[in-house]
């Protein structure tokens, strides 16, 4: 995808409807036409906002670990919100080195814009309107995406949806390939 691998650097930010975009480009150059979807953590965004663009634009689709869901702000996040917004205007360098996610940091100023918008859009009213079949897959140790959270709200949200915890964290799929795959070969055959 933009921005990620060995591809070129971005040129803008990115939200994840130009992912979502990119997506069904890459589906139109490659030929095909209703493809099986498997998307991890972010790419599950990247999938509910092109399902929800192109209603039958996959055959089956298979979330792991997929993200999406914007969660009330507490209190103390807000403050630590106007906490930086307020150092940041005095000293800039030193915001940038003590606030945000040790991942948030790393990045290049335009994925961290890219970054903002992604991770603050809800996608619950795109997975809401998926009318494929949909397996989704969490580690039952998953603190990134809780399936308590997100796998539980999207298996509600998407009708029909199947959910599966399985053993593992939010990289279930490569700590229990077996059972992964097992359950992603039973979904696609069935």
């Amino acid at each position: 995808m933009p921005g990620f691998g060995a591809s070129p650097p971005l040129d803008s930010a990115y939200a994840v409807g130009n992912y979502a975009e990119w997506l069904k480009e890459f589906i139109k150059k490659a030929e095909m036409e209703t493809p099986h979807v498997i998307a991890h953590s972010f790419g599950a965004r990247v999938a509910f906002k092109y399902l929800n663009e192109n209603a039958a634009g996959v055959d089956k689709l298979v979330i792991t670990g997929g993200a999406g869901i914007v969660k009330p702000r507490s209190p103390q996040y807000m403050r630590r919100v106007k906490a930086y917004r307020r150092i940041k205007k005095l000293f800039p360098r030193y915001a940038e080195r003590h606030f945000g996610s040790a991942e948030y940091r790393t990045l290049s100023p335009i994925m961290r814009e890219s970054y903002k918008k992604i991770v603050n859009e809800d996608l619950s009213g795109c997975a809401a309107n998926i009318r494929r079949p949909a397996l989704l897959v969490y580690g039952e140790g998953d603190t990134v995406t809780p399936p308590t959270e997100e796998g539980e709200t999207f298996h509600r949200l998407i009708v029909g949806s199947r959910l599966e915890i399985i053993e593992g964290g939010h990289f279930c799929f490569s700590e229990h390939p077996d059972i992964f795959n097992n359950l992603v070969f039973g979904f696609l055959n069935g």
